[in-house]
């Protein structure tokens, strides 16, 4: 008995094909957006400079603040990459970093990192404005109330005469009602 060689028959073949090829082309929109997603991120203003993934330059580090103490002078040295700030001394060990001279006058140190010398500026808070021109009232928003004129005494006497007048008003009007006198001043008939 020899063995007999079986193939598969065309329809087999032609669907296992199909289906490979429409499951390669299936991916190939997911393969594009997911360059997009490394290449752009959403997160990040257009033009401006990040690494890999668009972020912060991970060797990058920043002066966040100077601060004087009874110990000397103090940086606080800010790393992006790990999101983390560090209170450090003019060639103090022990950290990532070293800060190898100061610049009092520009507010400025210079840092050895990683084997790269670094000059780094304090940090400057991002001011922007939230749209609209400058001065501009914003949507929502109720308009600052204007000074209102001061009344001259005469304005108040006048003020004051009416108000007096209103609450005489309504006290004759309180008792006429407690008395049973109606509004045209004839005695109200008690309900039977």
């Amino acid at each position: 008995m020899s063995p007999r060689l079986v193939l598969p028959s065309p329809v087999h073949s032609f669907r296992g094909l199909l289906l490979v090829a429409a499951a390669g082309l299936g991916l190939l929109p997911v393969s594009r957006a997911r360059a997009q997603l490394v290449d752009a991120s959403p997160f990040v203003a257009p033009g401006a400079a990040g690494g890999a993934n668009g972020g912060a330059d991970s060797g990058a580090l920043e002066l966040r603040g100077i601060m004087s103490t009874p110990a000397g002078t103090r940086y606080c040295i800010y790393d992006p990459a790990k999101k983390a700030s560090t209170w450090a001394g003019l060639n103090e060990l022990g950290n990532s970093f070293t800060i190898k001279s100061v610049d009092p006058a520009r507010q400025a140190v210079t840092v050895q990192s990683e084997g790269r010398t670094v000059r780094l500026e304090l940090h400057r808070a991002k001011i922007a404005a939230l749209g609209g021109a400058a001065g501009a009232i914003p949507a929502g928003a109720a308009p600052a109330a204007t000074a209102a004129p001061k009344p001259t005494p005469a304005d108040e006497a006048a003020r004051l005469a009416a108000v007096a007048e209103a609450v005489r008003a309504r006290r004759q009007m309180r008792e006429q009602a407690a008395q049973g006198v109606d509004a045209s001043g004839a005695a109200r008939r008690p309900a039977p």
